[in-house]
């Protein structure tokens, strides 16, 4: 990602040095933890949440954090992101009712909000984006692009593995998480998770276009400049016009997510139409059920969340505009 961001938005060179060193001190006592955790078989799925930037990732996440039933990464949790193990045993200690003793840690004990500035999250158990997390197993973390070989070669399988197993095993329930690092790696993923559950979030193009231009003004403070993770499409993008760009990104993305689902059994994976989604939360809580319970997971719960959302799609795109995203979108997602 980009780093010339705007103020609101410019990364905490203090904190990041802190984390480090933080992260660095607890690696000896994670590294044991994951040593018991090595080789052992996920006993609850992974739900990733799969497809382009501002198509609703942010608000289903949220939405599976406020059930209650999943696991998830929180801005607590991903300050702990080369000690994940350790990380949730201390969010427990601090934010779990069952562990305030007479209330002398109540301030953390809260529930996720429905809110969120491109992807950020306010709140101690709000969830983030994890990404230090899933960048520490890559062998050059800085590159957002990978072929599913590469990644078959050399990435940290094994680790990351037993880190989600421990995590998962800490908090005693699934663990779900935004996976978009890998929208282009579904069949490597598909490979190595023992249990997973890939959540393909789709949202009307036009609006997740228009979406993906103000965003890029808001943390770059332009519309021309790229925006999220780069995709192997990007050079070829960048010579286009701004809504061609964006409109060339997310029909990538879109693509990529699709061919790589081909290929997963229907068990594994779930397609969410983010407009359905806002009108009907509760099937969607049903299908997702579904799959948890062919793959042998089975959770007693009714649904108690939210019975629609608002559905954040206001368009003013003017009738050039959309015509000229409509057909970019369209040669490149056929294509």
């Amino acid at each position: 990602m980009s780093e010339k961001r705007t103020e609101t938005f410019k990364r905490n060179a203090l904190l990041e040095e802190l984390l480090y060193g933080l992260n660095g001190d607890l690696q000896p006592s994670e590294k044991k933890l994951v040593e018991k955790y090595a080789g052992q078989t996920m006993s609850q799925p992974l739900i990733l949440v799969m497809g382009p930037l501002r198509s609703g990732t942010t608000l289903f996440t949220q939405w599976l954090a406020n059930t209650g039933l999943f696991a998830y990464p929180t801005n607590l949790l991903s300050r702990f992101y080369q000690a994940p193990i350790l990380g949730a045993k201390i969010q427990l200690l601090l934010t779990d009712p069952r562990f305030n003793f007479r209330d002398e840690l109540g301030e953390f004990v809260q529930q996720a909000e429905y809110k969120s500035e491109n992807g950020k999250t306010k709140g101690v158990l709000a969830p983030n984006e994890f990404w230090y997390f899933w960048r520490r197993f890559l062998a050059d973390p800085t590159r957002d692009v990978w072929l599913n070989d590469e990644l078959k070669q050399s990435m940290d399988v094994q680790t990351m593995k037993a880190e989600l197993v421990g995590m998962m095993d800490v908090f005693q329930k699934p663990f779900a998480a935004k996976g978009m690092l890998f929208n282009y790696n579904i069949p490597f993923l598909d490979t190595v998770l023992d249990k997973a559950i890939f959540v393909q979030i789709k949202r009307d193009p036009l609006m997740n276009i228009q979406s993906v231009l103000g965003a890029r003004e808001r943390q770059l403070g332009s519309c021309e400049a790229w925006y999220s993770f780069e995709i192997p499409e990007k050079q070829e993008l960048m010579k286009l016009s701004a809504i061609e760009q964006a409109a060339g990104q997310v029909a990538s993305i879109n693509k990529a997510v699709e061919e790589g689902l081909q290929g997963v059994a229907e068990d594994r994976k779930l397609v969410v139409q983010y407009e359905d989604f806002c009108a009907s939360p509760e099937h969607y809580f049903n299908k997702l059920m579904s799959c948890m319970y062919q793959q042998g997971v089975k959770i007693e719960a009714n649904y108690l969340g939210r019975t629609q959302f608002s559905c954040k799609n206001n368009f003013h795109m003017s009738e050039c505009e959309a015509s000229l995203a409509k057909n970019i979108y369209r040669k490149i997602f056929m294509g």
